[in-house]
């Protein structure tokens, strides 16, 4: 009773973390723990957070976790206090079978910013097993006459799965006068018992002996485990088998297959007949392990292999071979043959991605870490030393780390993600064996965006034309930017710049889609105050911090025919298109009666003005130039001709839509003494028109004048820019006579001048004098 509460006051303390030893190393930590087998699932091993001194409540967030292998963790740590817990059940001859001490080495990782701490866990043992004999009887056959005194027979040991002190520790043999117990310590392959006989038998006193040999281990109380020993005592055979070489040693590549003969042993005996006939086996020390891995062939002695040879299990073997004679009471003799494994390089390298960033943004500096890469070889020498290695043409490299075998995936040279958004990396390890093996292992990287991309205009400058007395509210025109960046850092807003300046005006009167940049004019242009006009639209991205461009907008009113002709002469004095011409009767065929002049604010087709006679009381008398407005008489006036015609002259336009007005004029036919007498009269008069007249072409030189150095400036400025020609967008050509000024053609480079059939309307032979007079010449 006793007993057992002892054993359980033990268990009891046992599992109760007993070590913590906290070891530093290079950037990484070592602590270790201990804790016993068989503890429940959920005991405590360790506080990991406030060993290594972390901080706990970063611990979730930094992804504190075990990296784990293929097989079912043994332990897990809770993130929200960093304490290690025992996940399952752990049987320490299951995970460590007789190594001491069973050390489990944990790697645990902190991201962001990363960091690597190794936790050792030492399982102790406790006493759960008993030994136990591979067989519950033993027969022995001993002869009376050649074993004498001082004889040693191995005996098959007792095996405990236990380790450690709680192993098999020693052996007891049942008293008795002829025998007595020695035990040979074979290092991992446990105690030996052996059976020395210390006193000659007498086959006549007895033909058998009884024995209990006992085997206890290390256990307060010990365990026990028992064989019976049944020694028959046979007649006489006095010589033993003699190996033929006092040592065998062979060498033994690994992986050889099975049946690969490894060495051959030979003994004689000096015996006749049975006596003499030697057989080969194993010792009873022999283990188990190698009797899977070895098989001796009892008549030759060759051994041969028989299981799997692994260097990287086991480098070295040495196994008693004993040797028998077929007497009735056999003699047997032992001899080791010592087998060395050499390695060769049959285990590839093997890739474990310990720490991943799966995306990085593309403003990474060069040496930011992506990844840490370990690597392990379960070859030695240069079969196990392993070289990594990544392409050259991606923008990272493997970096050494001072640790062995492992290494550190960094950026080599900056990342753009508009030129490469994601890389797959294919790392290869490659070992210096003879041939050498590799692996490969690929990793995917995806390189974040940052609003390193500026709004990008699909024109600049952008060019537009809008028609005059356009509907207020509508969209004219669009502008359209676009941005290399993505998501947030690509989501692009309009606006038009507002600086106040004289030039940005009319910004005002516009307003622009934020979303699309649809531009949209509040008023209705007019050609004939503004012409052209310039602004600035500011695309900006959505970054953080935000980015922007801007582009400038060229627009130019185009002249619609909104303008009806004007009549300049004849005008009555009370405004009206009404005028009276007196000519003589004697007038010839030809003769100029007088001019009608007309003037259009419109310009090309729409300003071009044509005459024609709308109503007339004789048509044979009057001809109208078409052109012109020239009145001229087709015959002389008769006798019956009457003495006053009316003329309605239609002056138009030559717009799609045409606009038109009317000019009446009077002609009364007078004797030849009459109109000299009138002819005063009438220059006065004419000289009041003339200087009427000369004043509307004053105006509209000057409206001429105005427009052409608007032009010019405009065609330096988009040559200047390398755009296209806007003015022969703007202005058409037109090959016509009899316009007024607004009809003037001009390219780049040209001077502006009035077309002749313009003089011939407008300017009489009294004009051209007076602009002449005036300097005027130029313009004509």
């Amino acid at each position: 009773m006793e007993g057992c509460t002892a054993r359980r006051e033990r268990q009891r303390w046992i599992a109760v973390l007993v070590v913590l030893v906290v070891l530093w190393t290079g950037v990484s930590a070592q602590i270790r723990y201990s804790i016993s087998e068989e503890v429940p699932d959920g005991s405590v091993v360790g506080n990991i957070a406030k060993d290594l001194g972390l901080d706990k409540a970063a611990l979730k967030d930094r992804g504190y976790r075990i990296v784990a292998g293929s097989t079912e963790p043994l332990f897990q740590v809770n993130q929200n206090d960093g304490i290690l817990y025992v996940k399952r059940r752990i049987d320490r001859e299951e995970v460590c079978d007789r190594s001491s001490p069973c050390l489990i080495n944990l790697k645990t990782v902190l991201e962001n910013p990363l960091e690597i701490h190794y936790v050792g866990v030492e399982i102790l043992d406790i006493n759960d097993h008993s030994p136990v004999f591979p067989e519950k009887e033993k027969r022995l056959e001993i002869s009376e006459s050649s074993v004498l005194p001082g004889v040693r027979i191995p005996l098959k040991a007792s095996s405990d799965p236990d380790g450690g002190p709680f192993s098999v520790q020693r052996y007891k043999l049942s008293p008795n006068d002829h025998f007595r117990l020695e035990v040979k310590d074979k290092g991992e392959d446990g105690k030996i018992p052996i059976l020395i006989v210390q006193k000659s038998l007498d086959r006549e006193a007895a033909r058998s002996h009884s024995l209990v040999l006992t085997a206890l281990d290390g256990g307060k109380p010990p365990k026990s485990g028992n064989v019976n020993i049944l020694v028959n005592v046979l007649d006489t055979n006095d010589n033993a088998p003699v190996f033929s070489q006092d040592v065998y040693s062979v060498m033994l590549d690994e992986n050889a297959p099975v049946g690969t003969a490894v060495a051959q042993v030979n003994a004689t005996d000096l015996d006749d007949g049975l006596n003499g006939e030697v057989v080969y086996s194993f010792s009873n020390s022999v283990s188990h392990r190698l009797l899977k891995t070895f098989d001796i062939n009892p008549s030759t002695g060759e051994i041969t292999v028989k299981g799997l040879i692994n260097y990287e299990e086991k480098d070295r073997y040495e196994i008693e071979i004993q040797a028998s004679d077929k007497g009735l009471a056999p003699l047997v003799t032992q001899k080791s043959v010592i087998i060395k494994i050499v390695d060769v390089n049959d285990n590839a390298p093997e890739i474990e991605v310990t720490s991943f960033s799966s995306s990085i943004p593309e403003d990474s500096r060069p040496g930011t870490t992506v990844a840490l890469i370990s690597v392990n070889d379960l070859d030695s020498g240069l079969n196990g030393k392993v070289i990594c290695s990544i392409s050259d043409d991606v923008p990272f490299i493997l970096s050494p780390s001072l640790k062995d075998k492992m290494y550190s995936l960094v950026t080599k040279s900056p990342l753009d993600r508009e030129k490469q958004s994601h890389y797959d990396l294919t790392i290869t390890a490659k070992d210096a064996g003879q041939p050498p093996l590799s692996s490969e292992k690929t990793i995917s990287v995806v390189v974040s965006d940052v609003n390193d991309n500026s709004p990008e205009f699909s024109l600049s400058p952008y060019t537009f034309y809008v028609a005059e007395a356009n509907e207020p509210g509508t969209s004219v025109f669009s502008v359209k930017a676009h941005d290399r960046d993505e998501d947030d850092n690509a989501l692009i807003t309009y606006h038009i710049l507002r600086d106040g300046s004289e030039g940005n005006k009319l910004s005002s009167f516009l307003n622009i889609n934020s979303e699309n940049g649809v531009i949209t004019a509040l008023k209705s242009f007019d050609f004939e105050t503004v012409k052209t006009f310039q602004f600035q639209v500011v695309a900006t991205d959505s970054g953080t911090p935000s980015l922007s461009s801007n582009v400038t907008v060229n627009v130019f009113i185009l002249d619609q025919n909104d303008n009806a002709p004007v009549i300049l002469y004849p005008v009555s004095s009370n405004g009206s298109a009404e005028g009276v011409e007196e000519i003589p009767r004697n007038v010839n065929a030809a003769h100029l009666v007088t001019k009608v002049r007309a003037y259009d604010a419109d310009i090309g087709y729409n300003g071009w003005l044509l005459f024609s006679l709308q109503e007339v009381t004789e048509h044979s008398l009057f001809a109208l130039d078409r052109y012109t407005g020239q009145i001229r008489t087709l015959r002389s006036f008769t006798e019956t001709d009457e003495a006053e015609q009316k003329l309605v002259i239609l002056v138009k336009d030559n717009g799609n839509v045409s606009l038109s007005a009317t000019a009446t004029v009077i002609v009364k036919v007078v004797e030849p003494k009459e109109a000299f007498a009138a002819s005063d009269v009438k220059s006065a008069t004419n000289d009041d028109e003339e200087s009427n007249v000369t004043f509307y072409l004053m105006i509209t030189l000057a409206s001429v004048s105005a427009l052409f150095l608007i032009s010019i400036i405009v065609l330096i400025a988009m040559q200047c820019s390398k755009s296209t020609d806007y003015t022969s967008k703007y202005l058409q050509e037109t090959n016509y006579d009899g316009t007024l000024c607004h009809s003037i053609q001009y390219r780049s480079g040209e001077k502006p001048i009035l077309p002749p059939p313009l003089l011939d309307i407008y300017l009489s032979e009294e004009i051209k004098k007076t602009y002449m007079k005036n300097k005027w010449s130029p313009l004509l």
